[in-house]
């Protein structure tokens, strides 16, 4: 593993920071984990949870894939979600993607890309549905930016109509979910003002039967930019 010495020399150093710093470090790692937070995020390597949080190995529960994608038939993404939800018990989770999205970049267009296309169906499902918002806007840069942002508003619903989050609601467990997209530019997180913390502001037809049992009433969650709960 000779190409990978420097890798096991900065690792070897930053351990060894740690420990200096705090003995009982990663003593206490070991014990296991309480994150409050679930981190659904882009793999795009600009982009770690824990350093844009300024949070400590132990306090976001992270997954991440291109451009950001909570799709009903990844069982990764809906495993990541239960483990979080019904085992660490975390109380948000937050669904981040980022400007200049090469992935979101990609369903802008017709280029073929192999595989992946398959993957970026999803997105360029996004893109029909706010087809005439979309094409209004002449920068190409911009149109992207925006379905970013739009990327980000429909996964956070497609994390709340999971049964994962409805059977968690319906037990009482407070719950909430947000949207919010990061800049590479100045590192800022931007908030979509959209947080979901009841089946109530979702649509009735992903609504399950655990809602009808919590007589919540009704508020549809708007396209766009809404804010439920």
């Amino acid at each position: 593993m000779a190409e990978l010495a420097r890798l096991f020399e900065k690792n070897r150093a930053w351990a060894s920071a740690q420990v200096a710093a705090d003995p009982l470090y990663f003593s206490r790692l070991a014990q296991g984990q309480a994150p409050k937070y679930l981190w659904i995020g882009c793999s795009d390597s600009r982009v770690p949870a824990n350093q844009i949080l300024d949070l400590a190995p132990g306090d976001v529960f992270v997954h991440r894939n291109v451009a950001n994608l909570v799709v009903h038939t990844d069982m990764s993404c809906l495993s990541v979600i239960q483990f979080a939800v019904e085992v660490l018990k975390i109380e948000h989770i937050i669904v981040c993607g980022h400007y200049s999205c090469g992935g979101v970049h990609a369903a802008c267009g017709s280029k073929q890309y192999g595989l992946i296309d398959n993957w970026l169906r999803n997105i360029k499902d996004i893109y029909r549905m706010y087809k005439a918002e979309l094409d209004s806007i002449e920068d190409q840069h911009g149109r992207a930016d925006r379905l970013c942002e739009l990327n980000v508003i429909e996964q956070v619903k497609n994390v709340c109509h999971t049964t994962i989050v409805q059977n968690a609601w319906a037990s009482g467990r407070p719950l909430s979910v947000h949207g919010v997209v990061y800049s590479l530019e100045d590192g800022l997180l931007r908030d979509l003002a959209v947080r979901v913390n009841t089946p109530g502001a979702l649509e009735d037809i992903y609504r399950t039967d655990s809602y009808r049992s919590t007589h919540i009433p009704s508020t549809a969650l708007a396209n766009g930019s809404s804010h439920a709960g």
